[in-house]
């Protein structure tokens, strides 16, 4: 009977062929992300809005120009979580 070498590579194969284990905690964090998702494009409308708003209101171009730079950063904790909720589905 010959012992079989150590192949690192075949390991490797075997896990990515392998069916993956079912992972309890991944629909609740999903409908956590999922629902900060929401909350995240609804302030970006919010600041979208309230930006386009000043700006038609002929206020402090000053304010109008820190909401579109809010909105900037909503869109970016948006697509954040976008992608977070993305790596979660991936399973």
């Amino acid at each position: 009977m010959a012992i079989e070498e150590h192949r690192p590579e075949r390991d490797a194969i075997r896990m990515a062929l392998a069916p993956m284990p079912p992972r309890a905690h991944i629909h609740p964090m999903t409908t956590f992300v999922t629902i900060l998702l929401v909350l995240a494009m609804a302030g970006v409308l919010g600041v979208l809005g309230a930006g386009i708003f000043q700006m038609f209101r002929g206020g402090n171009p000053r304010r109008s120009n820190q909401l579109m730079q809010a909105r900037v950063i909503m869109q970016g904790v948006a697509l954040l979580l976008l992608a977070i909720l993305m790596l979660l589905g991936r399973r």
